[in-house]
C-alpha cells in the first residue's frame, strides 16, 4: 500500500502540499489531477526516492519494482530495440552474465544450466519479441525499430521512453502524460495494455478519455491536499460538481453556467443539420451541461472570435493529389470547405491527416489537383510544431503587439488573462514557459487573429484538463469553420459534426462515431498485422478476427438500409424544427410590438397569444419527437 501521512513539500517559494493525506491500495489504477505547476511530477519524485518531504511521512513496500516514464532521453547510437529492452533491468542484467559465462571455456555446466533457468523463469527468452511489440503497439515499423535512438525527433523519443518503462516488470507503474505524444491508434493500443496491467498504476494524464477506460480512482490537487474520489474521470466530475454545488459562493456562477450550456444544447437541437452525427453531439453537448460545475473555478475561459467577412467555400480541394516529392499519401481528394463546417479527420498513424491539414492550409501544395481559396479566407493553423515557433525571447504581451501595434496594452492584457497569462505573467519571456504555458499562448495568437476557419493537428497536446475544457467551450461556439485531428475523443466528440476517414490513400466521409471507429480501427490494424503490412499492433484480448471485406460492406450496407428512414425523419424534425422557432419568434416579435397596444386592438392581442401557445406547444412537441428519434437511431446503430 501507498500511504501518505501529513505530507508537506515546498519548492521554491510555493507550498505544493500541506499537511497532505493519501493511501493507495495494491492493484488499483489511479489518475493523478490538478493545474500545470501543482506538484503531480513532484509527487512520483518523493514516490521515487528522489526527493524528501519537508514533513510527514511517505511509505510504500520496500519490495515493490517500480518503472516509471522519464520525460528526457539522451541522444544515442543504440538502437530503439536495445533502448526499449534495457527497460528490463534484471533482463539485460541476466543476458550479462550469460554471455560472458558461455564465452568463458571454464565456466561450469552445473552454473550455465541455473543462469538458464534462471532467464526461463523470468520469461527472458521472449524478451525481444515483447519488445518489439510494445514498440510496434506505439507506432514504430520493423525497420524503425533498429534505428538509433538519436535519429528520432523528440515526440517519437517519448514514446521509446514509454515503452522503455512498459518493458519494467513492475509492482508499481508511474507514468506522466503518456498520450501527449500519442496519435489515437496508439492511444488505443497503450489503453488496452494498461486495462491488463496487474500491478498498482498512478498515472498523470489529461485525456479524460483515456482516465475513464484505465482508472478506478482519481486523486485530485486541491489547496494544496490530495483529494481521493472513487470511480473514473467522469465519476470525479460528478462527485466534484456535486460537492462545489453546496457551495453557497460558487452558486450564481454554477447556475449561469449552467443555463449557458443548457440554452446552447437547446439551440443546437433545432437547428443541427448533420444527422448522423447530430444525436452523438447532443448527447456530448448535454453532458457537457452536466458536468460544467465541476469546472466553475477554471481559470481559464474565453472565446475563438471570428472573421466579420466569409465567403464560400473559404477552400476547395479539387482531384487533389496530397504527399510530397516522389511519394502520394491521399489520393483524389475532393473537400470543399464552407463557413460553418466541423470536421473530424479520423485514420491510422501514417495514413496523411496531417499532410491533408497542410494542405488545406497551404503549406504543403498538392502534387496535382487543385486548390482554390475563397477571397476572404482567414486560415487559424495550429501544427504540431507550433511551440517551436514561438520567440523565446519574447512575453506574450510582445508576442501580440506585434500582431497588433495599435491595440492598447490593457485590451491586450484582458485578452491574454482568458488563457491563464495574469499579472506580470504576460511580461516574462517564453523561454521559462512550461510545454502547457506555450501551447496556451500559441493558441491565444491563433485566437488573436480572428480566423474563419481553424485547422488543428493535435492542438491538446500539453494542454492541462481545465485548460482543454475551455478550448472545447470555445471550440463548440466557434462560428467559423473547423477541421480537427486529435487523439483527444473528447474534444472530437464535442467540435465534429461529421467524421472524414483517411486511410488507404483516400479520404473519405465516415458515417460512424467515435465507438464505431475504435472498432473499426482496432480492426484495420490487425488485417494489416495479418498481412504482414507495418501498422501498430493494436489488437486487445477481447477483439474477434476480422470478417471478409465483401461480408464487412454487405452487413454495412444492411445497416444503412435500416438507418434511413430514421435518419429521413430525424432530417425532416430538424427542418420543422427550424421552422417551428422561426414562426414563434416572429409571433413574439409582433406581442413585444409597443404599437400593439395603443388601444383598440384587444381581439389582436388574444389572438396573437393564443398563436403563440400553440406554436410553443407544438415547439415543444416536435423537440419530443426529435429526441425520441435520436435515441432510436442511435440504439440501432448500436445493434
Amino acid at each position: 500500500m501507498i500511504n501518505l501521512q501529513g505530507v508537506s513539500l515546498q519548492r521554491g517559494a510555493r507550498e505544493l502540499l500541506l499537511s497532505a493525506d493519501c493511501r493507495i491500495f495494491p492493484g488499483h489504477k489511479v489518475g493523478i489531477i490538478g493545474a500545470n505547476g501543482c506538484g503531480k511530477s513532484t509527487l512520483f519524485q518523493l514516490l521515487l526516492g528522489q526527493l524528501e518531504s519537508d514533513a510527514g511521512q511517505v511509505d510504500l513496500p520496500n519490495t515493490w519494482r517500480i518503472a516509471h516514464m522519464a520525460q528526457e532521453v539522451e541522444a544515442s547510437d543504440q538502437p530503439a530495440l536495445d533502448y526499449v529492452l534495457d527497460g528490463d533491468r534484471a533482463l539485460r542484467q541476466l543476458q550479462k552474465q550469460l554471455a560472458a559465462a558461455e564465452s568463458c571455456s571454464d565456466t561450469d555446466g552445473h552454473e550455465l544450466a541455473e543462469l538458464h533457468e534462471r532467464m526461463a523463469s523470468i520469461d527472458g527468452y521472449s524478451g525481444p519479441a515483447r519488445a518489439a511489440q510494445l514498440l510496434s503497439g506505439l507506432g514504430f515499423s520493423h525497420t524503425e525499430q533498429q534505428r538509433p535512438v538519436h535519429s528520432f525527433s523528440g515526440g517519437w523519443r517519448i514514446r521509446l521512453n514509454l515503452a522503455r518503462a512498459l518493458m519494467c516488470p513492475a509492482d508499481l507503474m508511474l507514468l506522466d502524460e503518456p498520450t501527449n505524444h500519442l496519435d489515437l491508434d496508439a492511444t488505443l493500443w497503450l489503453e488496452q495494455w494498461l486495462q491488463r496491467f496487474p500491478g498498482t498504476l498512478l498515472m498523470i494524464s489529461h485525456d479524460r478519455d483515456f482516465l475513464d477506460a484505465v482508472v478506478d480512482g482519481i486523486v485530485s490537487f486541491e489547496r494544496q491536499k490530495l483529494v481521493f474520489y472513487s470511480g473514473n474521470y467522469s465519476a470525479f466530475e460528478r462527485a466534484r460538481a456535486e460537492r462545489l454545488a453546496q457551495q453557497q459562493l460558487q452558486y450564481e456562477k454554477q447556475r449561469a453556467e449552467r443555463a449557458h450550456m443548457e440554452d446552447f444544447v437547446r439551440r443546437f437541437r433545432a437547428k443541427a443539420s448533420k444527422a448522423k452525427q447530430a444525436q452523438s453531439r447532443l448527447k456530448a453537448l448535454d453532458r457537457m451541461a452536466r458536468i460544467a460545475p465541476a469546472h466553475v473555478d477554471s481559470p481559464f475561459q474565453f472565446t475563438l472570435p471570428c472573421a466579420e467577412k466569409t465567403s464560400n467555400p473559404l477552400v476547395d480541394l479539387r482531384e487533389a493529389d496530397i504527399g510530397y516529392t516522389g511519394k502520394v499519401v491521399v489520393h483524389k481528394v475532393q473537400l470543399g470547405i464552407q463557413p460553418g463546417r466541423r470536421i473530424g479527420l479520423l485514420g491510422p498513424n501514417g495514413a496523411g491527416k496531417s499532410s491533408l491539414i497542410k494542405t488545406l492550409a497551404g503549406q504543403l501544395p498538392p502534387l496535382s489537383g487543385e486548390r482554390q481559396c475563397g477571397e476572404h479566407l482567414a486560415i487559424g493553423y495550429f501544427a504540431q510544431h507550433q511551440l517551436e515557433a514561438l520567440d523565446t525571447a519574447a512575453s506574450p504581451l510582445l508576442h501580440l503587439q506585434r500582431l497588433s501595434t495599435d491595440a492598447s496594452e490593457q485590451s491586450l492584457r484582458d485578452f491574454l488573462g482568458g488563457y491563464g497569462f495574469v499579472g506580470d505573467r504576460v511580461f516574462e519571456t517564453v523561454a521559462g514557459f512550461s510545454g502547457g504555458e506555450k501551447a496556451r499562448l500559441a493558441l491565444a495568437i491563433l485566437a488573436w487573429q480572428k480566423p474563419n476557419l481553424l485547422l488543428l493537428d493535435e492542438p491538446t497536446n500539453h494542454l492541462d484538463l481545465e485548460m482543454r475544457h475551455a478550448l472545447t467551450l470555445a471550440l463548440a461556439e466557434f462560428s467559423g469553420a473547423v477541421v480537427l485531428v486529435s487523439h483527444d475523443r473528447h474534444l472530437l466528440a464535442n467540435t465534429a459534426d461529421e467524421f472524414i476517414l483517411v486511410a488507404d490513400g483516400r479520404a473519405e466521409p465516415y458515417s460512424g462515431d467515435l465507438e464505431e471507429y475504435k472498432q473499426w480501427l482496432l480492426g484495420y490494424n490487425r488485417e494489416k498485422k495479418r498481412r504482414g503490412e507495418t501498422t501498430p499492433d493494436t489488437a486487445g484480448d477481447n477483439t474477434g478476427p476480422v470478417g471478409d471485406k465483401k461480408t464487412q460492406r454487405r452487413t454495412a450496407a444492411a445497416l444503412r438500409e435500416q438507418w434511413k428512414p430514421l435518419a429521413k425523419k430525424l432530417k425532416t424534425l430538424e427542418h420543422q424544427l427550424s421552422s417551428a422557432e422561426k414562426q414563434l419568434s416572429q409571433t413574439r416579435e409582433k406581442l413585444a410590438d409597443e404599437s400593439l397596444y395603443s388601444g383598440g386592438q384587444h381581439e389582436e392581442i388574444a389572438r396573437l397569444n393564443q398563436v403563440q401557445t400553440e406554436q410553443s406547444e407544438r415547439l415543444a412537441a416536435l423537440e419530443l419527437e426529435w429526441l425520441e428519434t435520436s435515441e432510436q437511431l442511435e440504439a440501432l446503430r448500436g445493434e
